[in-house]
């Protein structure tokens, strides 16, 4: 039976994520262009905690930028397992790049704050291609097993035709151009090629 101790941290634990949650997308928003220069205080304010609440946890506002930043990115990276789990491989794989193109138009926008993060010698996108591939990966495999998709095309292949959409139509305004772009790639990826005759 767990202590009092332990059931009154509980709350606290829980309220303690929350808030950090809170505060990671408000300054994501903030830092991909509803404020690039949005000061600790406004990010506060608008995610509805003390300033105190964020120093705990990011002590430099470049900490808070990179922490948004690997927040929307594991954000989209962790999504495969439930949207395989929910849906058909194919189906899958459509809803993830719609997620992927959101999540690179964050990074694009947060393009300015995240070059803070570098020249204060960080690397936030460390291990960014990698995660990516590796989520890719896991949609393109479960396609593959039950026939839906083709086998040949690396993950990575892929994953740079979903990053120059991202980079040409990834704007809100261009969301349907980008969806009509994603479906093309979708069938590219349902594309089985002629099988050669034998010579």
């Amino acid at each position: 039976m767990p202590s009092s101790r332990q059931e009154i941290e509980r709350p606290v634990r829980a309220d303690a994520r929350r808030n950090r949650e809170r505060v990671l997308a408000a300054a994501a928003r903030a830092f991909a262009g509803e404020d690039p220069s949005a000061t600790i205080e406004a990010i506060a304010r608008e995610a509805g905690v003390g300033v105190g609440t964020i120093y705990r946890h990011f002590p430099t506002r470049e900490a808070l930028i990179e922490a948004a930043y690997r927040s929307e990115l594991a954000a989209v990276c962790d999504a495969v397992p439930l949207l395989l789990a929910e849906s058909s491989p194919t189906v899958a794989l459509r809803e993830w790049m719609d997620r992927f193109v959101t999540y690179m138009t964050t990074k694009l926008g947060m393009g300015d704050a995240l070059r803070a993060v570098i020249a204060s010698g960080n690397d936030p996108y460390a291990k960014s291609r990698e995660m990516l591939d590796n989520a890719l990966e896991q949609l393109l495999a479960a396609g593959s097993a039950n026939g839906s998709l083709r086998a040949d095309i690396p993950a990575d292949d892929v994953l740079i035709n979903l990053s120059g959409i991202a980079i040409a139509a990834g704007q809100e305004s261009q969301r349907e151009q980008a969806g009509r772009l994603l479906d093309l790639l979708m069938d590219a990826l349902r594309y089985r090629p002629a099988t050669k005759a034998a010579s």
